[in-house]
C-alpha cells in the first residue's frame, strides 16, 4: 500500500487492478466476475476511482456503459501496471541449470578443493556448462567474506562464520595417520607408543606445532615429535608419501564408503591407519550468506556440492544452523 502526500487518498495495487478489469470489460458485473467480487463491491471501487481520477471512466449509454476520453486514455497504461505487478509479484520460476553462466567462488582448503573442484567441474559440464569455478584458499575469513560478497560458498570445518550464515552439515569423518607404503609402522599393530615414537608432519596455518593428537597422547603420558609443520594438507601428505612421517588425514567412518575428501590420500598411495586414540571427529560443512538461500542458481551449487559428498538436503537445511 502506498501513501500519497497532501489531500489524496490511501492508493494501493488493488486499485490498478480493479481499473484495468473496468477499463477492459466496460462493465462493473463483467469486472466483478473476472476478479471474484461481487457487483456491489466492484460498484463502490468505480465510485473510488471516479474520486480519485476526477472522471466518470464509464458512463451509461441505453444498457452499456462506455468509457470517458480519459478512460480510454488510461486503458493500455493500466493493462501496463498490471502485467508489471503480476511480473513484480510472481515467484521467480525454477532455475534451468543448462541456462546458466554463472562464476562462483568457493573457499576451501586446500585438500577439501583438491576433492570438491573435478567433481564438481565433471557435474556442470553435464548440468550447467557455463558455469565456471573460482577456488580460494582459507586466507578470507569466510564470515565477512561471505556478508562481502567476495565468497559464494564456503566448504569445510565451520567455525568462524557471522550470526546470519546460514551452515548446513555435509559429513562428519574421523581422523587417522597416513604413511608411506613400507613405513615401519604398517608391519605391526599401531600402538599409542608405536605413534608417538614416530615422526610427524602438521598442518597449520598459523604455524602450531600440537594440537588434538598431542593431547590425546599425554593423556597415555606420551609426547609425539614434530619435525614440520605446513600450511597445507596436500604439501603435508605429499612429503609422507616420499620419507617415514606420518601425517593426520580425514577418513570416512569404518562402515562407511569413502568421502571425496579421503580420495587425495589414495591418489597419492598413502596408507591409512587406524590410530589408538581417542580423536574429535570432524564435520565437514557448506556456508552461505542468507541472501543467496532464494536463489536459484546458488541452490545449483549447493545441491551440486550434496549430490557430490552424497548426501541429501534436510527439511529446513537453509536455517539448520544460524551459527
Amino acid at each position: 500500500m502506498m501513501q500519497v502526500s497532501g489531500s489524496n487518498p490511501v492508493l494501493d495495487a488493488n486499485l490498478a487492478i480493479a481499473l484495468d478489469a473496468l477499463l477492459t470489460e466496460e462493465s462493473v458485473t463483467k469486472a466483478a466476475a473476472r476478479l471474484h467480487t461481487s457487483p456491489a463491491a466492484m460498484s463502490r471501487t468505480l465510485g473510488r476511482l471516479r474520486r480519485i481520477l476526477r472522471d466518470p471512466l464509464l458512463v451509461r449509454a441505453g444498457q452499456v456503459m462506455v468509457p470517458t476520453p480519459r478512460a480510454i486514455a488510461l486503458r493500455e497504461e493500466a493493462a501496463g501496471v498490471v502485467r508489471r505487478l503480476t511480473a513484480l509479484l510472481t515467484p521467480e520460476t525454477p532455475v534451468d541449470p543448462a541456462t546458466l553462466s554463472s562464476t562462483f567462488t568457493v573457499q576451501a582448503a586446500d585438500l577439501i578443493g583438491a576433492a570438491l573442484a573435478p567433481a564438481l567441474l565433471r557435474l556442470s559440464r553435464q548440468e550447467a556448462p557455463g558455469v565456471s569455478l573460482r577456488m580460494r584458499a582459507e586466507e578470507l575469513e569466510a564470515g565477512p567474506a561471505l556478508r562481502d560478497g567476495r565468497v559464494d560458498l564456503e566448504i569445510g570445518s565451520i567455525d568462524h562464520v557471522d550470526p546470519e550464515t546460514r551452515v548446513e552439515d555435509l559429513v562428519t569423518l574421523r581422523m587417522a595417520a597416513a604413511v608411506r607404503p613400507g613405513h615401519p609402522l604398517t608391519g605391526k599393530p599401531l600402538t599409542p607408543a608405536r605413534l608417538a615414537a614416530a615422526e610427524h608432519v602438521v598442518v597449520s596455518r598459523r604455524g602450531r606445532f600440537s594440537g588434538a593428537m598431542d593431547a590425546a597422547l599425554a593423556g597415555h603420558g606420551l609426547q609425539r615429535r614434530v619435525i614440520a609443520v605446513l600450511p597445507s594438507h596436500l604439501a603435508a601428505m605429499t612429503f609422507a608419501a616420499v620419507s617415514d612421517v606420518v601425517c593426520l588425514v580425514p577418513a570416512a567412518p569404518v562402515g562407511e564408503p569413502p568421502s571425496p575428501i579421503t580420495a587425495p590420500a589414495s591418489v597419492l598411495g598413502l596408507h591409512v591407519l587406524d590410530i589408538p586414540l581417542s580423536l574429535p571427529p570432524l564435520t565437514i560443512g557448506m556456508a552461505w550468506h542468507p541472501r543467496h538461500t532464494a536463489d536459484g542458481a546458488h541452490q545449483w551449487l549447493r545441491g551440486a556440492v550434496r549430490q557430490i559428498f552424497g548426501t541429501t538436503e534436510l527439511p529446513g537445511a537453509s536455517e539448520q544452523r544460524d551459527v
